[in-house]
């Protein structure tokens, strides 16, 4: 058994978690910089039960938190977040957790409410809307682009979120949380500076990635990529004809060869816009499947963000170069 304690653990930002308008921060949904403030502790001698909901998010979580964390990610491969509503079996287990991290920045935005229910009372935490505003994108109609783990130096970012949280909410195995997110790091750096070499040896005219939807814009700016996508930011848009029309002329005015589905999005669009290619007289292929809002099956190398990451580079390096 164990009990959770009331205690107040100022970080950075300083204060409390609510704001003169009595609003969590999970209540804003926008990124403001700082650390997260963790207004309890766990007094348990188990391991704490964590529930995420991105395999992204539960990844971060577990590597963190090593063996003093139990984790279970409520979305698996191949499942969409910008689309996902709560079940009631995912109620069960968000009552049932000492401790529940999000992706943030309106990924998840069918659960919103969930969330902001549950901050009021449970610790919960949106890991990306810690990072500073300044290195968040936009999308042209004024939405914060949540897809913030294609920039891996960013995803790192996201590392100390988990890290500090973990570190407040169970003081005695700090120090653990310390040397796990430490070492946890440095492979990100290892994995961002590998990712970097290999999308370098793309010649820059031929460094253009189309994808089902505009999930991989910070993967653009870290690594110099051209990318456009059927979709918008979030998949809970439909794309028109006119949006398809003009990827259709884009593509066969850059002689894109490859284009890419992804594997948490339908291929209908994809398969509409090789078909407008070819009406044009120009031949384009699918380069392959990369992974956006979901990682892979579990026990796969891709069930891991590493993995994920190493994969999606791969397969765009192979079918642009």
């Amino acid at each position: 058994m164990f009990r959770i304690a009331w205690l107040l653990v100022g970080f950075a930002v300083g204060g409390s978690g609510c704001d003169r308008a009595g609003k969590s921060d999970a209540e804003h949904g926008r990124p403001h910089g700082g650390s997260p403030i963790v207004s309890q502790t766990y007094q348990g001698t188990e391991p704490v039960r964590v529930v995420a909901t991105t395999g992204m998010v539960a990844d971060l979580a577990r590597r963190v938190g090593g063996n003093r964390v139990q984790v279970t990610s409520l979305m698996g491969a191949g499942v969409d977040p910008h689309t996902y509503k709560a079940v009631p079996g995912d109620v069960t287990l968000l009552n049932g957790a000492d401790l529940i991290f999000y992706s943030g920045l309106h990924l998840e935005g069918k659960m919103a409410d969930v969330f902001v229910r549950l901050a009021r009372n449970k610790p919960t935490f949106a890991v990306t809307e810690y990072v500073p505003e300044s290195m968040v994108l936009e999308s042209s109609d004024g939405a914060f682009d949540p897809h913030l783990w294609f920039d891996v130096k960013l995803w790192s970012e996201a590392a100390g979120v988990v890290r500090d949280v973990l570190k407040a909410f169970d003081p005695p195995h700090a120090e653990t949380y310390q040397k796990n997110a430490d070492a946890y790091q440095a492979e990100l750096t290892k994995l961002d500076v590998e990712s970097r070499e290999q999308l370098a040896t793309v010649p820059k005219s031929q460094r253009v990635l189309v994808t089902s939807h505009d999930a991989f814009r910070y993967f653009g700016r870290a690594y110099d990529v051209e990318v456009r996508g059927i979709q918008g930011i979030s998949t809970d848009s439909e794309a028109g004809v006119r949006e398809v029309n003009e990827l259709v002329d884009y593509i066969v005015s850059r002689k894109v060869k490859s284009v890419f589905v992804e594997s948490s999005v339908s291929e209908r669009n994809m398969k509409a816009l090789v078909e407008g290619c070819a009406a044009r007289g120009h031949a384009v292929r699918i380069g392959g499947t990369l992974f956006s809002d979901a990682m892979g099956a579990e026990g796969t190398p891709e069930a891991t963000y590493v993995g994920m990451v190493k994969h999606n580079v791969d397969t765009i390096v192979k079918a642009l170069r």
